[in-house]
């Protein structure tokens, strides 16, 4: 048995990519359109192992997906969590559990999946403004 990769539907592809891509730095790796279904999937990987993959799954007409706490979460290692917390601070992205602890964070997408951010290696020392940021909803 081989490990393929996490589906998640998302709601605005634009705007998912702009999170993922942009955002965290996943690599669309590779894109499939079906008009004939009514949908179109995008598979996105880290650089460090591109084979295990998260598939957005875009449907063409609309769903309710509610609140998406029923996921979970998606988690990825980043070699400066503060930097890469701030770089999606500054794209508008709310940090829920902000990295008081110099390893763990978690940020939610445009669709309400939870992204656990964790520090490779070491925690950082505790730095401001993280240490005495307050949590933001939920994750």
């Amino acid at each position: 048995m081989r490990y393929l990769h996490a589906m998640v539907r998302v709601r605005d592809l634009d705007a998912s990519l702009r999170f993922y891509r942009d955002g965290l730095g996943l690599i669309e790796t590779r894109r499939n359109d079906f008009p004939q279904g009514r949908f179109t999937l995008v598979y996105l990987a880290a650089s460090e192992n591109p084979e295990s993959e998260v598939e957005l799954t875009f449907n063409y007409d609309d769903e309710d997906y509610g609140t998406a706490r029923n996921f979970g979460h998606l988690a990825f290692a980043v070699d400066d969590i503060y930097e890469k917390c701030r770089h999606m601070m500054d794209m508008g992205y709310t940090i829920s559990r902000p990295p008081r602890d110099g390893r763990m964070a978690f940020v939610r997408s445009p669709d309400l999946i939870s992204i656990e951010l964790l520090q490779r290696g070491e925690a950082l020392a505790s730095a401001e403004p993280w240490a005495s940021m307050p949590n933001t909803g939920s994750w």
